[in-house]
């Protein structure tokens, strides 16, 4: 099977993997020992998923990527990508951060095009290292909103200051959104949302909630709340969200990691106030990107299979699935 096939450029990963001079800075090499010492596996899983999408950036644009994946995070997804070619995978390491990836980008902007002026709200609930006010266009009439730890939005903050003050291209980057306001709050607390509007955001205006890799982190009674607040909102205004759910097999990869999962996203988002939900899989035409081209990987083979199927019946094996979901709500 050809690299190709499982969206990687040929001989990309046949070298050794170069380690940009960045991350070779002693602030950032200090900040990236104090995640490694001092975070816990939630605060870690945001370095791994800026790895992602550096070791896939022949797909996605991120110029912070490296320098907020950090070198121990990029060398491990390296060497499971360079297994994986070496072993002629059919699912390489990291495809599916960046499908989700790209599914986010290109919902959020499909969204933000939908409004009157391109103008909305976007909040990014569990922000961890994303830099979408720095890479996304769309988003140049928006006002932006990350939402995370305090000690998080501390260190990419410095993380970031630390690229742009590098004698490099990242000299030349700047926020693209209108406005960008981090707001440092547990989302596992009640009063994050007041943070969130003592920090400048307006109930009333058009608001897109993006929930990347962070539901399934919570437990059952904090998701479905962070849930049911933004479902709320639906009774005031034009509300989207944007999230991605685990099924009930996909939490058993690691129980004590994952805990909230829905086998029924598309039943569940209604019945708390959203009026339209579309739901993807990983592969479908609006969740592959040109990544997934083998008929025979595991995301095209679950695919084809009903979702009521939790054992899949060629191989005995889990149906573990990921479900990409967009859903709306209006007073109307």
């Amino acid at each position: 099977m050809s690299n190709h096939e499982n969206g990687l450029p040929e001989d990309q990963f046949s070298m050794e993997l170069k380690i940009p001079e960045l991350l070779l800075d002693d602030v950032v090499r200090g900040l990236h020992l104090r995640i490694e010492k001092e975070w816990d596996s939630l605060q870690q899983s945001a370095c791994q998923t800026a790895a992602g999408r550096a070791m896939w950036k022949h797909v996605i644009n991120d110029p912070f990527a490296d320098v907020l994946a950090g070198e121990t995070y990029l060398r491990s997804l390296h060497e499971k990508i360079k297994k994986d070619c070496t072993n002629n995978a059919r699912e390489i390491s990291g495809v599916i951060l960046a499908v989700r990836t790209l599914w986010f980008d290109s919902k959020l902007e499909a969204v933000i095009n939908s409004f009157d002026g391109g103008a909305a709200q976007v909040v990014f609930l569990g922000a961890g290292m994303d830099v979408r006010a720095y890479r996304l266009s769309c988003l140049s009439k928006s006002d932006v909103f990350e939402v995370d730890f305090p000690d998080v939005l501390q260190v990419k903050a410095a993380l970031i200051k630390a690229a742009l003050e590098y004698p490099d291209d990242h000299c030349e980057l700047k926020v693209i959104a209108k406005s960008l306001t981090r707001v440092a709050a547990d989302i596992r607390d009640d009063v994050w949302l007041e943070k969130l509007q003592e920090s400048g955001y307006m109930p009333e205006r058009n608001t897109v909630w993006v929930l990347e890799g962070l539901l399934y982190y919570l437990p059952q009674s904090h998701a479905m709340q962070v849930l049911k607040m933004i479902a709320d909102k639906c009774n005031h205004t034009t509300t989207v969200l944007l999230a991605d759910f685990m099924n009930k097999l996909s939490t058993a990869l690691s129980s004590s990691t994952f805990q909230f999962y829905s086998d029924w996203p598309d039943h569940l988002l209604p019945s708390l106030g959203f009026s339209d939900v579309k739901l993807s899989q990983i592969g479908d035409p609006d969740a592959n990107f040109g990544l997934l081209q083998d008929p025979l990987n595991l995301f095209n083979k679950l695919r084809s299979l009903p979702r009521s199927v939790h054992i899949h019946p060629e191989d005995g094996t889990p149906c573990r699935r990921l479900y990409l979901v967009q859903a709306f709500g209006s007073p109307n």
